[in-house]
């Protein structure tokens, strides 16, 4: 271990973690002068950032004539750097040290430098609004954006290149901006709360009441159809959602649950998701009337969580056995003695929560490692159970302190967490290579949704209570419907 001095002259090294994270372009090795320009300590061990003061390294993400920063750097900073300053004084420091920058330039008369550095400010500034284009959303960060990017363009008077890049640059911010706040109006006009079916004791469901075989009967491709909701809904989740995390944590006390933690909407429409896959599932086997065709309806779910997993949409999965695990579907014991359970159990192993998931993410590292070398897109697929991917991230900012004791931030824990959000990002961008049927996705995503105690009234009409503390419960949810009715 060394630390970086602002007196020290030596080359700075860079900072590979996971080098290739956003690609090899714009990286490059910090020259000596960077030691002039640390606004305090720095801290490397074996080649590697792992602390510094906020002062220094905010300087470390802004360009010089001679040097770029590492682009996993410049996204795990801005990942990461929302935890202690927001981004709108984060955007006025990095203006402020590019100002002082090109005054010195200026006074050199050094044409051919202050162009080279133009050059690297506006990449450093493309690069942060493509991957945090959120970060913009508010005015004044937009207004101070602006000012920078008017301040560069004064040194591009002999040509447009600079302006024109400028424009570009900010008409895909904007696009940005707009497709999301688009997909969060579309999705909560058309939300819909839980349906509340089935509560009334009288009303049995008809037997020729659609259900998802009469859909479709085909687990592959249901299966599919799952992954293409799936990938869908994890393409509108950005850096920053996951980050809150991260940045709300530190404010909450420590009695809260994971739901006051994550509150950004795509992260809550994308949990809404698991949970009413869950329900649906129950829905689906506890309102069939007939045990045979129940049995049925559990089996063909068993075959559509195995082949959710054989893609690896381990998301859909864990949601379809969660659901065949409810207390409901659970206590139905004529079903499950008619179904061929060798498929479920080892789909439970595969989800076995001992050793924290230890079987889970074998699978998901070999889901992983396919994706890595896959030469199609069906290979490529990679959707981790959404809920374990948060917990650890959550465990991973709980154990390990922002700031070491020196006062310094603990930049190796914000590389370890930045590492885990970029193999999401990077699952997230695939293509789905399934073709989309319509009319399959749009019953899974409307059909009718027991509640919990529509769920209880339809298993206990379907096998009746077989313990006192069944019929006590049931005695109990009947006085409470019919009351309420």
């Amino acid at each position: 271990m060394y630390i970086l001095q602002k007196t020290m002259r030596e080359t700075m090294p860079q900072t590979p973690i996971f080098s290739s994270m956003l690609g090899s372009s714009c990286s490059g090795q910090v020259q000596p002068d960077m030691g002039e320009r640390s606004g305090g300590d720095l801290v490397f061990q074996d080649g590697n950032l792992i602390s510094g003061s906020l002062e220094a390294l905010i300087e470390h993400l802004v360009p010089t004539v001679d040097y770029y920063p590492d682009r996993t750097y410049i996204f795990t900073f801005l990942l990461s750097s929302r935890i202690f300053i927001p981004p709108y004084d984060l955007l006025a420091k990095v203006g402020q040290i590019c100002t002082k920058q090109k005054q010195q330039l200026e006074a050199e008369t050094e044409k051919a430098k202050l162009k080279s550095f133009t050059a690297k400010i506006i990449q450093l500034l493309k690069e942060w609004t493509e991957a945090f284009p959120y970060d913009f959303q508010d005015e004044k960060v937009m207004k101070e954006l602006k000012e920078i990017t008017h301040k560069i363009t004064q040194c591009d008077e002999e040509n447009g290149t600079v302006k024109t890049t400028i424009t570009q640059m900010t008409q895909n911010l904007i696009l940005s901006l707009t497709t999301r706040n688009q997909f969060q109006e579309i999705r909560e006009k058309f939300r819909q709360p839980v349906t509340d079916k089935g509560t009334i004791l009288k009303s049995k469901p008809q037997a020729a009441q659609k259900d998802i075989l009469s859909v479709c009967c085909d687990p592959l491709i249901l299966a599919q159809q799952l992954t293409h909701i799936e990938l869908e809904r994890v393409s509108n989740i950005y850096p920053e959602d996951l980050m809150q995390i991260v940045s709300h944590m530190d404010s909450l006390d420590n009695h809260k649950c994971r739901g006051d933690v994550t509150k950004t909407y795509t992260l809550e429409a994308y949990d809404n998701w698991f949970n009413c896959l869950s329900m649906l599932v129950a829905t689906e086997i506890c309102r069939v009337v007939k045990k045979k065709q129940r049995t049925r309806m559990v089996e063909f779910f068993i075959d559509v969580a195995r082949e959710c997993f054989n893609i690896g949409n381990f998301n859909s999965m864990m949601a379809i056995i969660s659901g065949m695990n409810l207390s409901p579907v659970a206590r139905l014991k004529k079903t499950w003695s008619k179904v061929k359970t060798a498929k479920f159990d080892v789909l439970e192993h595969h989800m076995d929560p001992s050793s924290n998931f230890c079987n889970y993410r074998t699978a998901l590292q070999g889901a992983a490692q396919r994706s890595q070398t896959a030469n199609s897109s069906r290979e490529k697929i990679v959707i981790p159970v959404f809920n374990l991917f948060i917990k650890d991230i959550y465990f991973l900012h709980k154990i390990h302190t922002n700031r070491l004791p020196n006062g310094q931030i603990n930049f190796k824990k914000f590389w370890e967490i930045s590492r885990q959000i970029h193999d999401f990002l990077t699952w997230k961008q695939v293509e789905c290579p399934f073709e989309k049927d319509k009319k399959i996705q749009s019953y899974l995503l409307t059909a009718p949704i027991y509640s919990e105690e529509a769920l209880f009234v339809a298993s206990f009409e379907s096998e009746g209570p077989e313990n006192h503390m069944e019929k006590d419960s049931w005695k109990t949810l009947r006085t409470t419907l019919l009351n309420r009715a």
